[in-house]
């Protein structure tokens, strides 16, 4: 029974959660995710867990923060001022928006929180600062 090695084309269902057990994504219902083993399609630390496993081998790993979306940057988070929100924009704490940089590219933030003259927004992923928890179960290794 061959097993997956970087390189392979690989497919893998997977359950991610929390430490809390909240679960933040799954390929439940959806066709199993397809990638490249090593070819930094994944972060670090899921694909690092492919490598050896066989065709329906299952295994729970846990992913550090920064081998999955880094630690909290604290250069992310901005302090922006209210004075430039349109009058008509109701911002609540947790609340997604969209930013743009100077070349003019998204920048998706999270509103923090809300202070007398500014709006603290957060530009870290959702996941950063955050151990991981998969079930992974390789499904396929293409020929």
């Amino acid at each position: 029974m061959s097993k997956a090695k970087k390189g392979d084309v690989v497919k893998v269902h997977y359950k991610g959660k929390l430490n809390s057990g909240e679960q933040f994504d799954s390929s439940e219902g959806r066709e199993p995710l397809e990638f490249t083993v090593g070819a930094g399609q994944m972060i670090a630390g899921f694909d690092a867990a492919i490598p050896g496993m066989y065709v329906g081998e299952k295994k729970t790993i846990i992913i550090a923060p920064e081998d999955a979306y880094g630690e909290i940057n604290e250069e992310a988070i901005i302090k922006f001022p209210i004075s430039n929100i349109p009058a008509e924009m109701k911002l609540e704490p947790g609340m997604k928006l969209q930013l743009r940089n100077e070349a003019g590219h998204p920048i998706p933030v999270v509103v923090a929180e809300l202070k007398d003259e500014i709006v603290i927004l957060d530009a870290n992923h959702e996941l950063a600062g955050k151990e991981l928890i998969f079930d992974i179960e390789l499904v396929e290794i293409a020929e």
